[in-house]
């Protein structure tokens, strides 16, 4: 039979020999016997422990574990699968410290952006549960319209990028504004008022957004041209886009056009929806309108 001198097993192992002295004195490895001078020896057995306690050890397993495993209390595939579950875990807030991290470095906000970072999922979406809470309780709005609102959750993965972390904190500190707040509820209000008239554009039709989609390009075709918006050439703009506009929105043409712009024309609210495409991951992103509203709206006055 082989035996191997701890000399021997620190070649073979690539470990120390104060190391594997001491897994010897712990019992990991057991002495096979011992030389004439009384040095004690190895088997093959052991150099097989001892590899595996090696292997083990460098996985991050720790050493009561490790013998376990060699006591066959636990399998060695019982331990890889709890330890693969715990390293995902902290690979999981390492990546997050990252991300908090970098966005801290860009802005110097520590607190605020940590502690939102740490909410769960339920709490993410608890802060927009109470924001709609506040702008259509008590309203008669379409109720497709509010379920469509409240089903859109907010996903952040367990590794956002700063990008997603980002724009997380700031949906989040959107949604608590007051003045967003009251800005919304206006919004919905005026929903329940044109839903009464038969005019509410909650659930625009296809043709309703074709039609807005025409009146945005005609915007930025404006917009990129150099157009003012009370000149001559914007007045008949207008005019073709509140021909159009009315014609599938049953909307008078002139200043109610501007009118309604205005009324649903905050920007925020595209941002909210642009925040919200970032966080979840959302391929397609959303267009910003912010600028060719603005200037229909002065076009129109």
């Amino acid at each position: 039979m082989t035996h191997y001198s701890i000399g021997d097993l620190a070649r073979l192992t690539g470990l120390s020999t104060r190391t594997i002295r001491f897994y010897s004195d712990t019992g990991v490895i057991p002495v096979a016997g011992r030389t004439a001078g009384g040095f004690r020896t190895y088997d093959v057995d052991g150099l097989a422990r001892l590899k595996l306690v090696r292997t083990l050890r460098e996985l991050g397993v720790d050493l009561p574990t490790a013998q376990r495993v060699l006591a066959r209390e636990v399998s060695v595939a019982e331990v890889a699968r709890t330890h693969a579950e715990a390293i995902d875990a902290q690979m999981r807030t390492l990546r997050l410290r990252r991300a908090v991290l970098r966005v801290v470095a860009r802005n110097g906000e520590v607190e605020m952006v940590h502690e939102f970072a740490r909410l769960s999922e339920e709490e993410r979406q608890a802060i927009l549960d109470d924001f709609f809470d506040e702008v259509f309780g008590g309203l008669e709005m379409d109720p497709d319209f509010v379920r469509h609102m409240r089903s859109v959750r907010v996903e952040l993965p367990d590794d956002p990028s700063p990008e997603q972390l980002e724009a997380w904190v700031e949906l989040a500190n959107l949604v608590r504004d007051p003045d967003f707040r009251a800005s919304i509820r206006r919004m919905s209000v005026r929903h329940e008022e044109m839903r009464a008239e038969g005019t509410d554009m909650s659930a625009p039709s296809a043709e309703q957004m074709e039609a807005f989609r025409y009146a945005m390009a005609q915007a930025r075709e404006a917009l990129d041209a150099g157009v003012e918006p009370k000149s001559a050439e914007a007045a008949d703009i207008v005019r073709r886009v509140n021909e159009r506009w009315a014609g599938v929105v049953g909307l008078p043409v002139g200043p109610e056009l501007a009118r309604h712009l205005t009324e649903f024309g905050d920007p925020r609210a595209e941002r909210y929806w642009s925040l919200l495409a970032t966080v979840n991951g959302w391929e397609t992103p959303i267009p910003d309108t912010t600028a060719e509203r603005k200037w229909l709206a002065d076009a129109g006055r």
